[in-house]
């Protein structure tokens, strides 16, 4: 009787673990990300009361005669199945699709946890709110732009920290050039702005027809000064300016209009005033390189300020496709370039010429205004490239650091290839597609990848990735232990932690925005509480028949 008494408590013990962990089960059948777990039984060790005999000539073999002792817990596993994915409204909520784990630091050690969600703390740190620990990140992604840290892996989302401005350095251009179009214009030149006298007693624009007389202003004196005219000729040759334009108390813009024509005689261009603004005039129609700047020179004290540029209202030749595009100065400025694509004289040749520029303009270097010689294969239309020694980059100064000139490259696309322009028949269809520059920003929202990249979306537009979140992978995940709060830590059974990103090496793809819901499956629990309570009594049933069994025994002495 004493074995079926310790084999009926045994049972009752096992079946309440059973019980216990079915109801563990339930309770958190709401816990993100929550791995169920099932028990297993096994037999505990048999008494053999008779071993096994071989056959003999005479008799065959008796199979050995044994009695169990009841039954024992052989294993508690956690049933690690992909729980459903919900989505939520917080960015920084991560759930993870396939075998891997969040990485998270208490300070000492790492641990793991497939529940993700996340928060950010006062110090900017990306962290489990619950616990506090640490989310960890892996590669260097971040670490150029300055929001990681090098050699520390815990993962910054930098709020407080501003982008600074980055300069336009390239411009893409695409589309097509018609090769067929033809209207011809004559082009015009004007002023970017008034032409302005400058002394420490004030500015004075010209509204009128003439400058002011410089004697008025005590501190502003004229020595040797004079206007120069400087540019190219109709056909590209360089202007002369063989006699400059004195200035004295008493010149007029009446004076710096007839110089000019003057000088632009030859090239078969005029000068006119218009609005306080000099206008340049090509006479011929077609294709023009004609580009004119003014200086001034004073060995006195007067200055008088001369615009930065002429603009382009109206480009010379047979075919014009305007573009326009904002670039950005390294302060963070921005500025409207226009310009305008103008087919050659010659055969499957376009220049690119910067009509104007918005802004505060220092001066436009004169030979770093057009591209000169923008090629295409006659065969197929493809870009050929920039024919001579000219360079696809313009130099623009800018008025708060005029000594250092700004370059941007165009980026016109490959040669040979359909990539970039092309030249067919029909219209022209050209334009800005894209620039490198950005004004400052501060970061406004993160988002995050299928890869774990932490993606920051500042206030200028510019998207900037942040962090890589590090995921970790075990050869057995059953064999983690788990220590509360969602996390578990490894064991020698199941394994170092492999350190990976996600989408790489079976570690499974990261949802941002979602969490991972428990796998806890409750009809199937409420069948294991059914048979846990049925071997629970089946087991008390026993204790109960061996005790009748006894108390029979004991009444024989009656």
């Amino acid at each position: 009787m004493s074995f079926a008494l310790s084999a009926g408590v045994s049972g009752l013990q096992a079946h309440q673990k059973m019980l216990d962990i079915a109801g563990n089960n339930l309770a958190n059948v709401n816990t993100t990300a929550f791995k169920a777990k099932r028990v297993t039984f096994s037999e505990l060790l048999s008494q053999t009361i008779k071993k096994a005999s071989q056959p003999t000539g005479s008799i065959g073999g008796t199979n050995p005669l044994q009695m169990g002792s009841g039954v024992k817990i052989s294993g508690i596993a956690p049933i690690m199945t992909q729980g459903n994915i919900v989505n939520t409204s917080n960015p920084l909520d991560l759930a993870l699709e396939g075998e891997g784990y969040f990485v998270l630091s208490d300070g000492e050690k790492d641990v793991y946890t497939r529940a993700g969600s996340f928060s950010v703390d006062a110090n900017s740190g990306l962290v489990d709110p619950a616990t506090g620990y640490k989310v960890q990140r892996i590669g260097s992604v971040g670490e150029s732009d300055g929001f990681q840290t090098s050699g520390d892996k815990d993962i910054s989302i930098p709020y407080d920290v501003s982008m600074p401005a980055n300069a336009t350095t390239a411009v893409e251009v695409s589309g097509n050039l018609s090769s067929d179009s033809s209207f011809e214009t004559s082009q015009t030149q004007k002023l970017s702005s008034n032409i302005t006298y400058t002394t420490s007693g004030g500015t004075i624009a010209s509204g009128t027809t003439e400058l002011d007389a410089l004697d008025q202003f005590t501190t502003g004196t004229l020595s040797s000064a004079e206007i120069k005219v400087e540019g190219f000729e109709h056909d590209g040759a360089p202007l002369a300016d063989g006699t400059p334009l004195s200035v004295t108390d008493t010149t007029t813009m009446d004076d710096v209009i007839s110089h000019l024509n003057t000088v632009l005689g030859a090239t078969n261009a005029t000068a006119s005033l218009s609005n306080g603004q000099i206008k340049i005039t090509d006479v011929d129609s077609g294709y023009s390189l004609s580009d004119v700047k003014l200086t001034f020179t004073n060995s006195g004290t007067g200055v008088l300020e001369m615009p930065a540029y002429f603009e382009m209202p109206t480009v010379g030749g047979d075919e014009v496709k305007n573009i326009n595009i904002t670039v950005y100065d390294t302060q963070g400025g921005k500025h409207v370039l226009s310009g305008a694509f103008v087919r050659t004289d010659t055969a499957n040749t376009w220049d690119m010429v910067m009509t104007s520029i918005t802004g505060d303009i220092s001066g436009i270097a004169i030979d770093k205004r057009r591209i000169e010689g923008i090629t295409f294969d006659a065969g197929d239309g493809s870009y050929a490239g920039i024919s001579g020694a000219d360079s696809a980059e313009y130099e623009i100064a800018f008025t708060y650091n005029p000594s250092v000139p700004q370059t941007i490259e165009l980026n016109l696309g490959t040669i040979s290839e359909l990539d970039g322009l092309t030249q067919f028949s029909g219209n022209s269809t050209a334009v800005a597609r894209e620039q490198d520059g950005y004004a400052a920003g501060r970061l406004s929202t993160v988002s995050v990848s299928n890869e774990g990249v932490v993606i920051g979306s500042f206030s200028n537009g510019i998207k900037k990735d942040i962090a890589t979140i590090q995921v970790a992978l075990f050869q057995n995940t059953t064999g983690l232990e788990s220590i509360g709060g969602g996390c578990y830590i490894p064991t020698t059974n199941s394994g170092e932690a492999m350190a990976t990103q996600a989408m790489t090496g079976g570690a499974g793809t990261i949802h941002g925005a979602a969490l991972e819901q428990s796998n806890t499956d409750v009809a199937q629990e409420f069948v294991r509480m059914i048979q846990a309570q049925n071997g629970f009594q089946a087991n008390a049933r026993t204790i109960r028949v061996a005790n009748d069994v006894l108390r029979e025994l004991t009444n024989l002495i009656r």
